[in-house]
């Protein structure tokens, strides 16, 4: 069975902070704070379309910061929700917040709530870099929150921003081992987007801030990602999800509609040109061909240009997007 997410996106209303990058409107695609109404309708209408049991859900209530927002508000969302993970018909509810809005108080509630997993919007690890982009919490704070999230019993997600205003490749690659030391299950990696109406979008078009082009962000992620795997910690998500808000509202950034897949796409392409160039017979998941020959045979061409000849065969037996090279 395929799990998924039944997303509810709670708006900006819990952060204390504005954040160099941030215009959460733009980021969610939404303005109205949800009822505890909309979430049930959300989670039923996703039910109702599941006839054949093919997705086992997770609630997820993203694009704020969950614990920062008014208490009896968060009560009466989780309350909305809980229903569903005692009955069965979700698997549990998976949160977004804050590392500063983490305490062993509200650990007990989400916990009371059926909360199953918790995301810390954690972006870097380097103090300086925090500050710069006016996160208002420190590294301190993550590692934390992230160890009393960890013990009390959740799953710990962290998040990343690559290419803050003020960070470096290195610096970003040291968010990564720091990340690694604290043993989350997943992380998530977001480049740097420039959107309208921001702090950063201030800092571009004054100079003070020059974002790393597309080709360098997907090198830089296809390399954090297999960081991350080698630590067996699942990434599940790379670049901010579609939509028109963004593209109407994005300057400049690491931003692609199909972000992951390109980033996946040089993965594979850094792992044939691990070998010598030559003859190589290469074995893929059939549905994981169009990852492997890159946008436009992209891969594929530069590739033959440097001496490389796959023999390219499918093995449906491999997962998604793992090669198999001889």
């Amino acid at each position: 069975m395929k799990k998924s997410n039944i997303s509810i996106f709670v708006p900006h209303i819990g952060c204390p902070h504005q954040c160099s990058f941030c215009n959460q409107n733009t980021i969610t695609g939404q303005t109205k704070a949800p009822t505890p109404q909309d979430v049930a309708d959300t989670v039923e209408t996703a039910l109702r379309s599941n006839k054949n049991n093919t997705f086992e859900y997770e609630i997820a209530f993203f694009g704020g910061s969950f614990t920062a927002i008014d208490r009896a508000y968060m009560l009466s969302l989780l309350e909305a929700a809980y229903p569903y993970v005692k009955s069965g018909k979700a698997t549990g509810i998976r949160i977004s917040t804050r590392p500063d809005f983490i305490d062993e108080e509200v650990l007990v509630l989400l916990k009371k709530y059926g909360v199953t997993s918790i995301e810390l919007g954690a972006q870097n690890m380097n103090d300086k870099v925090l500050a710069a982009n006016m996160r208002g919490h420190t590294a301190e704070d993550v590692r934390n929150a992230s160890a009393l999230i960890k013990k009390k019993g959740f799953d710990l997600g962290l998040q990343m921003m690559t290419d803050l205003y003020t960070s470096t490749r290195g610096l970003d690659f040291a968010t990564a081992r720091e990340f690694a030391k604290l043993k989350p299950k997943t992380v998530r990696i977001y480049p740097t987007v420039v959107l309208k109406d921001t702090y950063l979008a201030k800092l571009y078009e004054s100079g003070k801030y020059k974002p790393c082009p597309l080709k360098k962000t997907i090198a830089l992620c296809a390399d954090l990602v297999e960081f991350f795997e080698s630590h067996d910690i699942e990434v599940i998500r790379v670049g901010l999800h579609a939509s028109e808000e963004i593209k109407n509202n994005m300057l400049a950034g690491g931003y692609h509609e199909c972000l992951g897949e390109l980033v996946i796409s040089k993965m594979m392409f850094n792992r044939i040109t691990q070998l010598p160039p030559g003859e190589h017979q290469v074995f893929i998941n059939e549905r994981s061909i169009s990852k492997l020959l890159g946008n436009k045979k992209s891969n594929l061409a530069a590739l033959e240009e440097a001496g490389y000849k796959l023999d390219i065969r499918y093995n449906n037996a491999l997962k998604p997007n793992e090669l198999r090279i001889v």
